[in-house]
């Protein structure tokens, strides 16, 4: 079964985390909770917000694609990249992935300015 390496987060996982054995077809959301690192999911997973956004640095290829709302979701979303994912719909298939979890979404930047 794949794994994800987080890296490191100031917050969340400040020394990063290696979560072995995620099986597939989990959300990358739901394999950091099961892991305990509490990314926001203000939407409880609909893809109606962008506060689970992550940043896939490695194995993004062998994610399920992004549709059309997450795509439009991910535009909303603060620090947006090329490998930008909601991670409550990005499903891990077979290949381990290294994700960082921005330092801010926009629901934190918005409460610390």
């Amino acid at each position: 079964m794949p794994r994800i390496i987080v890296l490191p987060n100031a917050d969340l996982c400040p020394d990063g985390a290696v979560l072995d054995d995620v099986a597939n077809g989990t959300s990358i959301c739901d394999a950091l909770l099961a892991h305990d690192i509490e990314i926001e999911h203000a939407c409880e997973k609909s893809c109606a917000c962008t506060t689970c956004h992550v940043i896939v640095r490695e194995g993004g290829e062998s994610l399920n694609e992004a549709d059309e709302l997450e795509e439009d979701m991910l535009d909303k979303a603060w620090g947006l990249e090329a490998q930008s994912r909601l991670s409550c719909q990005a499903l891990v298939d077979g290949q381990d992935l290294v994700v960082e979890i921005p330092r801010y979404t926009i629901n934190h930047a918005r409460e610390h300015h």
